[in-house]
């Protein structure tokens, strides 16, 4: 889905379309080695394929490059990432390297699969 913009000269897309890969939540302990900060200890709010948000104590730079890791439900991942944007203790890192052995997408995929049965359920079954 696409809208016009206000001069009507090129289409952007509309707000409903602004994520590119769904989110899930995920609570999980995950350590962010920072060049300026050093080892930060937090947890994961929610992941994509595309990336994973945090909670962590310490600022960090808008920017800057990450090393993350973290145990996933369908094993452990380190992938190096980018402090996309901060809400005071909330970071949402956008991963910088390919999915080598499929980690994340086991895990999203499973997410994926939990979500769907948990809203088919009611209480009548």
């Amino acid at each position: 889905m696409e809208a016009e913009n206000p001069t009507g000269t090129q289409p952007f897309p509309a707000f409903a379309e602004a994520r590119r890969c769904p989110r899930f939540p995920l609570h999980t302990d995950v350590r962010v080695y920072s060049r300026s900060v050093g080892l930060l200890k937090g947890y994961t709010v929610d992941i994509s394929q595309a990336g994973i948000s945090a909670m962590l104590k310490l600022d960090l730079s808008v920017g800057e490059i990450v090393q993350l890791e973290c145990e996933l439900p369908s094993g452990p991942v380190a992938i190096l990432a980018v402090v996309r944007h901060q809400t005071a203790f909330r970071y949402g890192f956008e991963f910088l390297e390919p999915d080598s052995q499929g980690v994340i997408k086991a895990t999203c995929s499973h997410l994926a699969m939990l979500q769907r049965s948990h809203e088919d359920w009611t209480p009548d079954h």
